[in-house]
């Protein structure tokens, strides 16, 4: 039986609250599952720590029985420390576009003008002293 770690969803339309479960990977996305080990609620702030809730011993367990994590919670697990990060082969995905360059290479220009500018009368007043 193949078995997967990953998220059913719960929670109303638009107020989205997944459990992490261990599931057979034949059954739905929020069907039946073996065994719940732990929360992932999106809508809290990124530092905040009820944001991902997991009982570690169990998704150990679960891993060392031959589950499968999907990558949503393998990237979950990474930050844990539980399992190493490895490499994904998407190198170009998180390059900025063509504005974005645009608009910081405006950001950087009108910040070295305000550095001159403001150093322009300090010069000024010390050379007519």
């Amino acid at each position: 039986m193949a078995m997967k770690i990953r998220l059913a969803r719960g929670g109303s339309k638009k107020r989205p609250f997944y459990r992490i479960v261990a599931a057979d990977a034949r059954m739905p996305r929020d069907g039946r599952y073996i065994e719940k080990l732990g929360t992932y609620n999106p809508l809290l702030a990124k530092d905040n720590e009820e944001r991902v809730q997991m009982n570690v011993e169990r998704v150990k367990y679960w891993l060392g029985e031959g589950a499968q994590p999907t990558d949503r919670i393998s990237r979950m697990l990474e930050a844990a420390g539980v399992v190493a990060k490895k490499e994904r082969a998407n190198p170009t995905k998180g390059t900025p576009g063509k504005k974005a360059v645009a608009r910081a290479e405006e950001k950087a220009a009108k910040i070295a003008d305000a550095a001159e500018a403001a150093a322009a009368p300090a010069e000024e007043a010390a050379a007519e002293e």
